[in-house]
Order: structure tokens, then C-alpha cells, then sequence
């Protein structure tokens, strides 16, 4: 239903390391986004706390000079795919 949709792959990853219970910057992405994904009608497993704060985190310890950019873009991209989802549901 929202194959096509800007950022869906990070979407669909982040669903399922949630399931599987894994910390990704993709997990934490869906995790920052869950209450409007679940607005939209996404089925989500359980999501992690403090999101923002542990992505933010998560993309220093592997690069500090960007992390400010990377997190800043991956944000956006939840929002793009957000805001397609929302046109597309039912």
C-alpha cells in the first residue's frame, strides 16, 4: 500500500527491527514517528522511549561532525513519508 512512497524502505526496516526488537537508526526513526504512523492506520509493534535523544546518539557515535545533518534528514524523510501516507490511505 505505500511501496513507492518516499522512504518507505527505511519504514518497512524500521518495522521490522522493532519487531525483532532491535535498536537502528530505523527503528528509532518509525519509534519517533509512531503516533502519526498509527494515525495513518500503520500497525506498529512496541516502539522504543526517548527516541529522538537515542538516534541522535546512535548517529554520532559513528560519525560526530554529521550527525546533526544525518538526523535532521532521516527527520525529514519520516515527515515526507508521512505526509504521502496520509494522501494515500484509506
Amino acid at each position: 500500500m505505500f511501496e513507492g512512497l518516499p522512504g518507505a524502505e527505511i519504514l518497512e526496516r524500521g518495522i521490522g527491527d522493532l519487531a525483532r526488537g532491535v535498536e537502528s537508526e530505523a527503528s528509532l526513526l518509525v519509534s519517533i514517528g509512531s503516533p502519526r504512523l498509527r494515525r495513518i492506520g500503520i500497525s506498529l509493534p512496541r516502539t522504543i522511549e526517548g527516541p529522538e535523544h537515542r538516534l541522535y546518539e546512535l548517529l554520532s557515535r559513528s560519525d560526530p561532525d554529521s550527525a546533526h545533518s544525518r538526523y535532521n534528514a532521516l527527520v525529514r524523510l519520516l515527515v515526507s513519508f508521512e505526509r504521502a501516507a496520509e494522501c494515500v490511505a484509506p
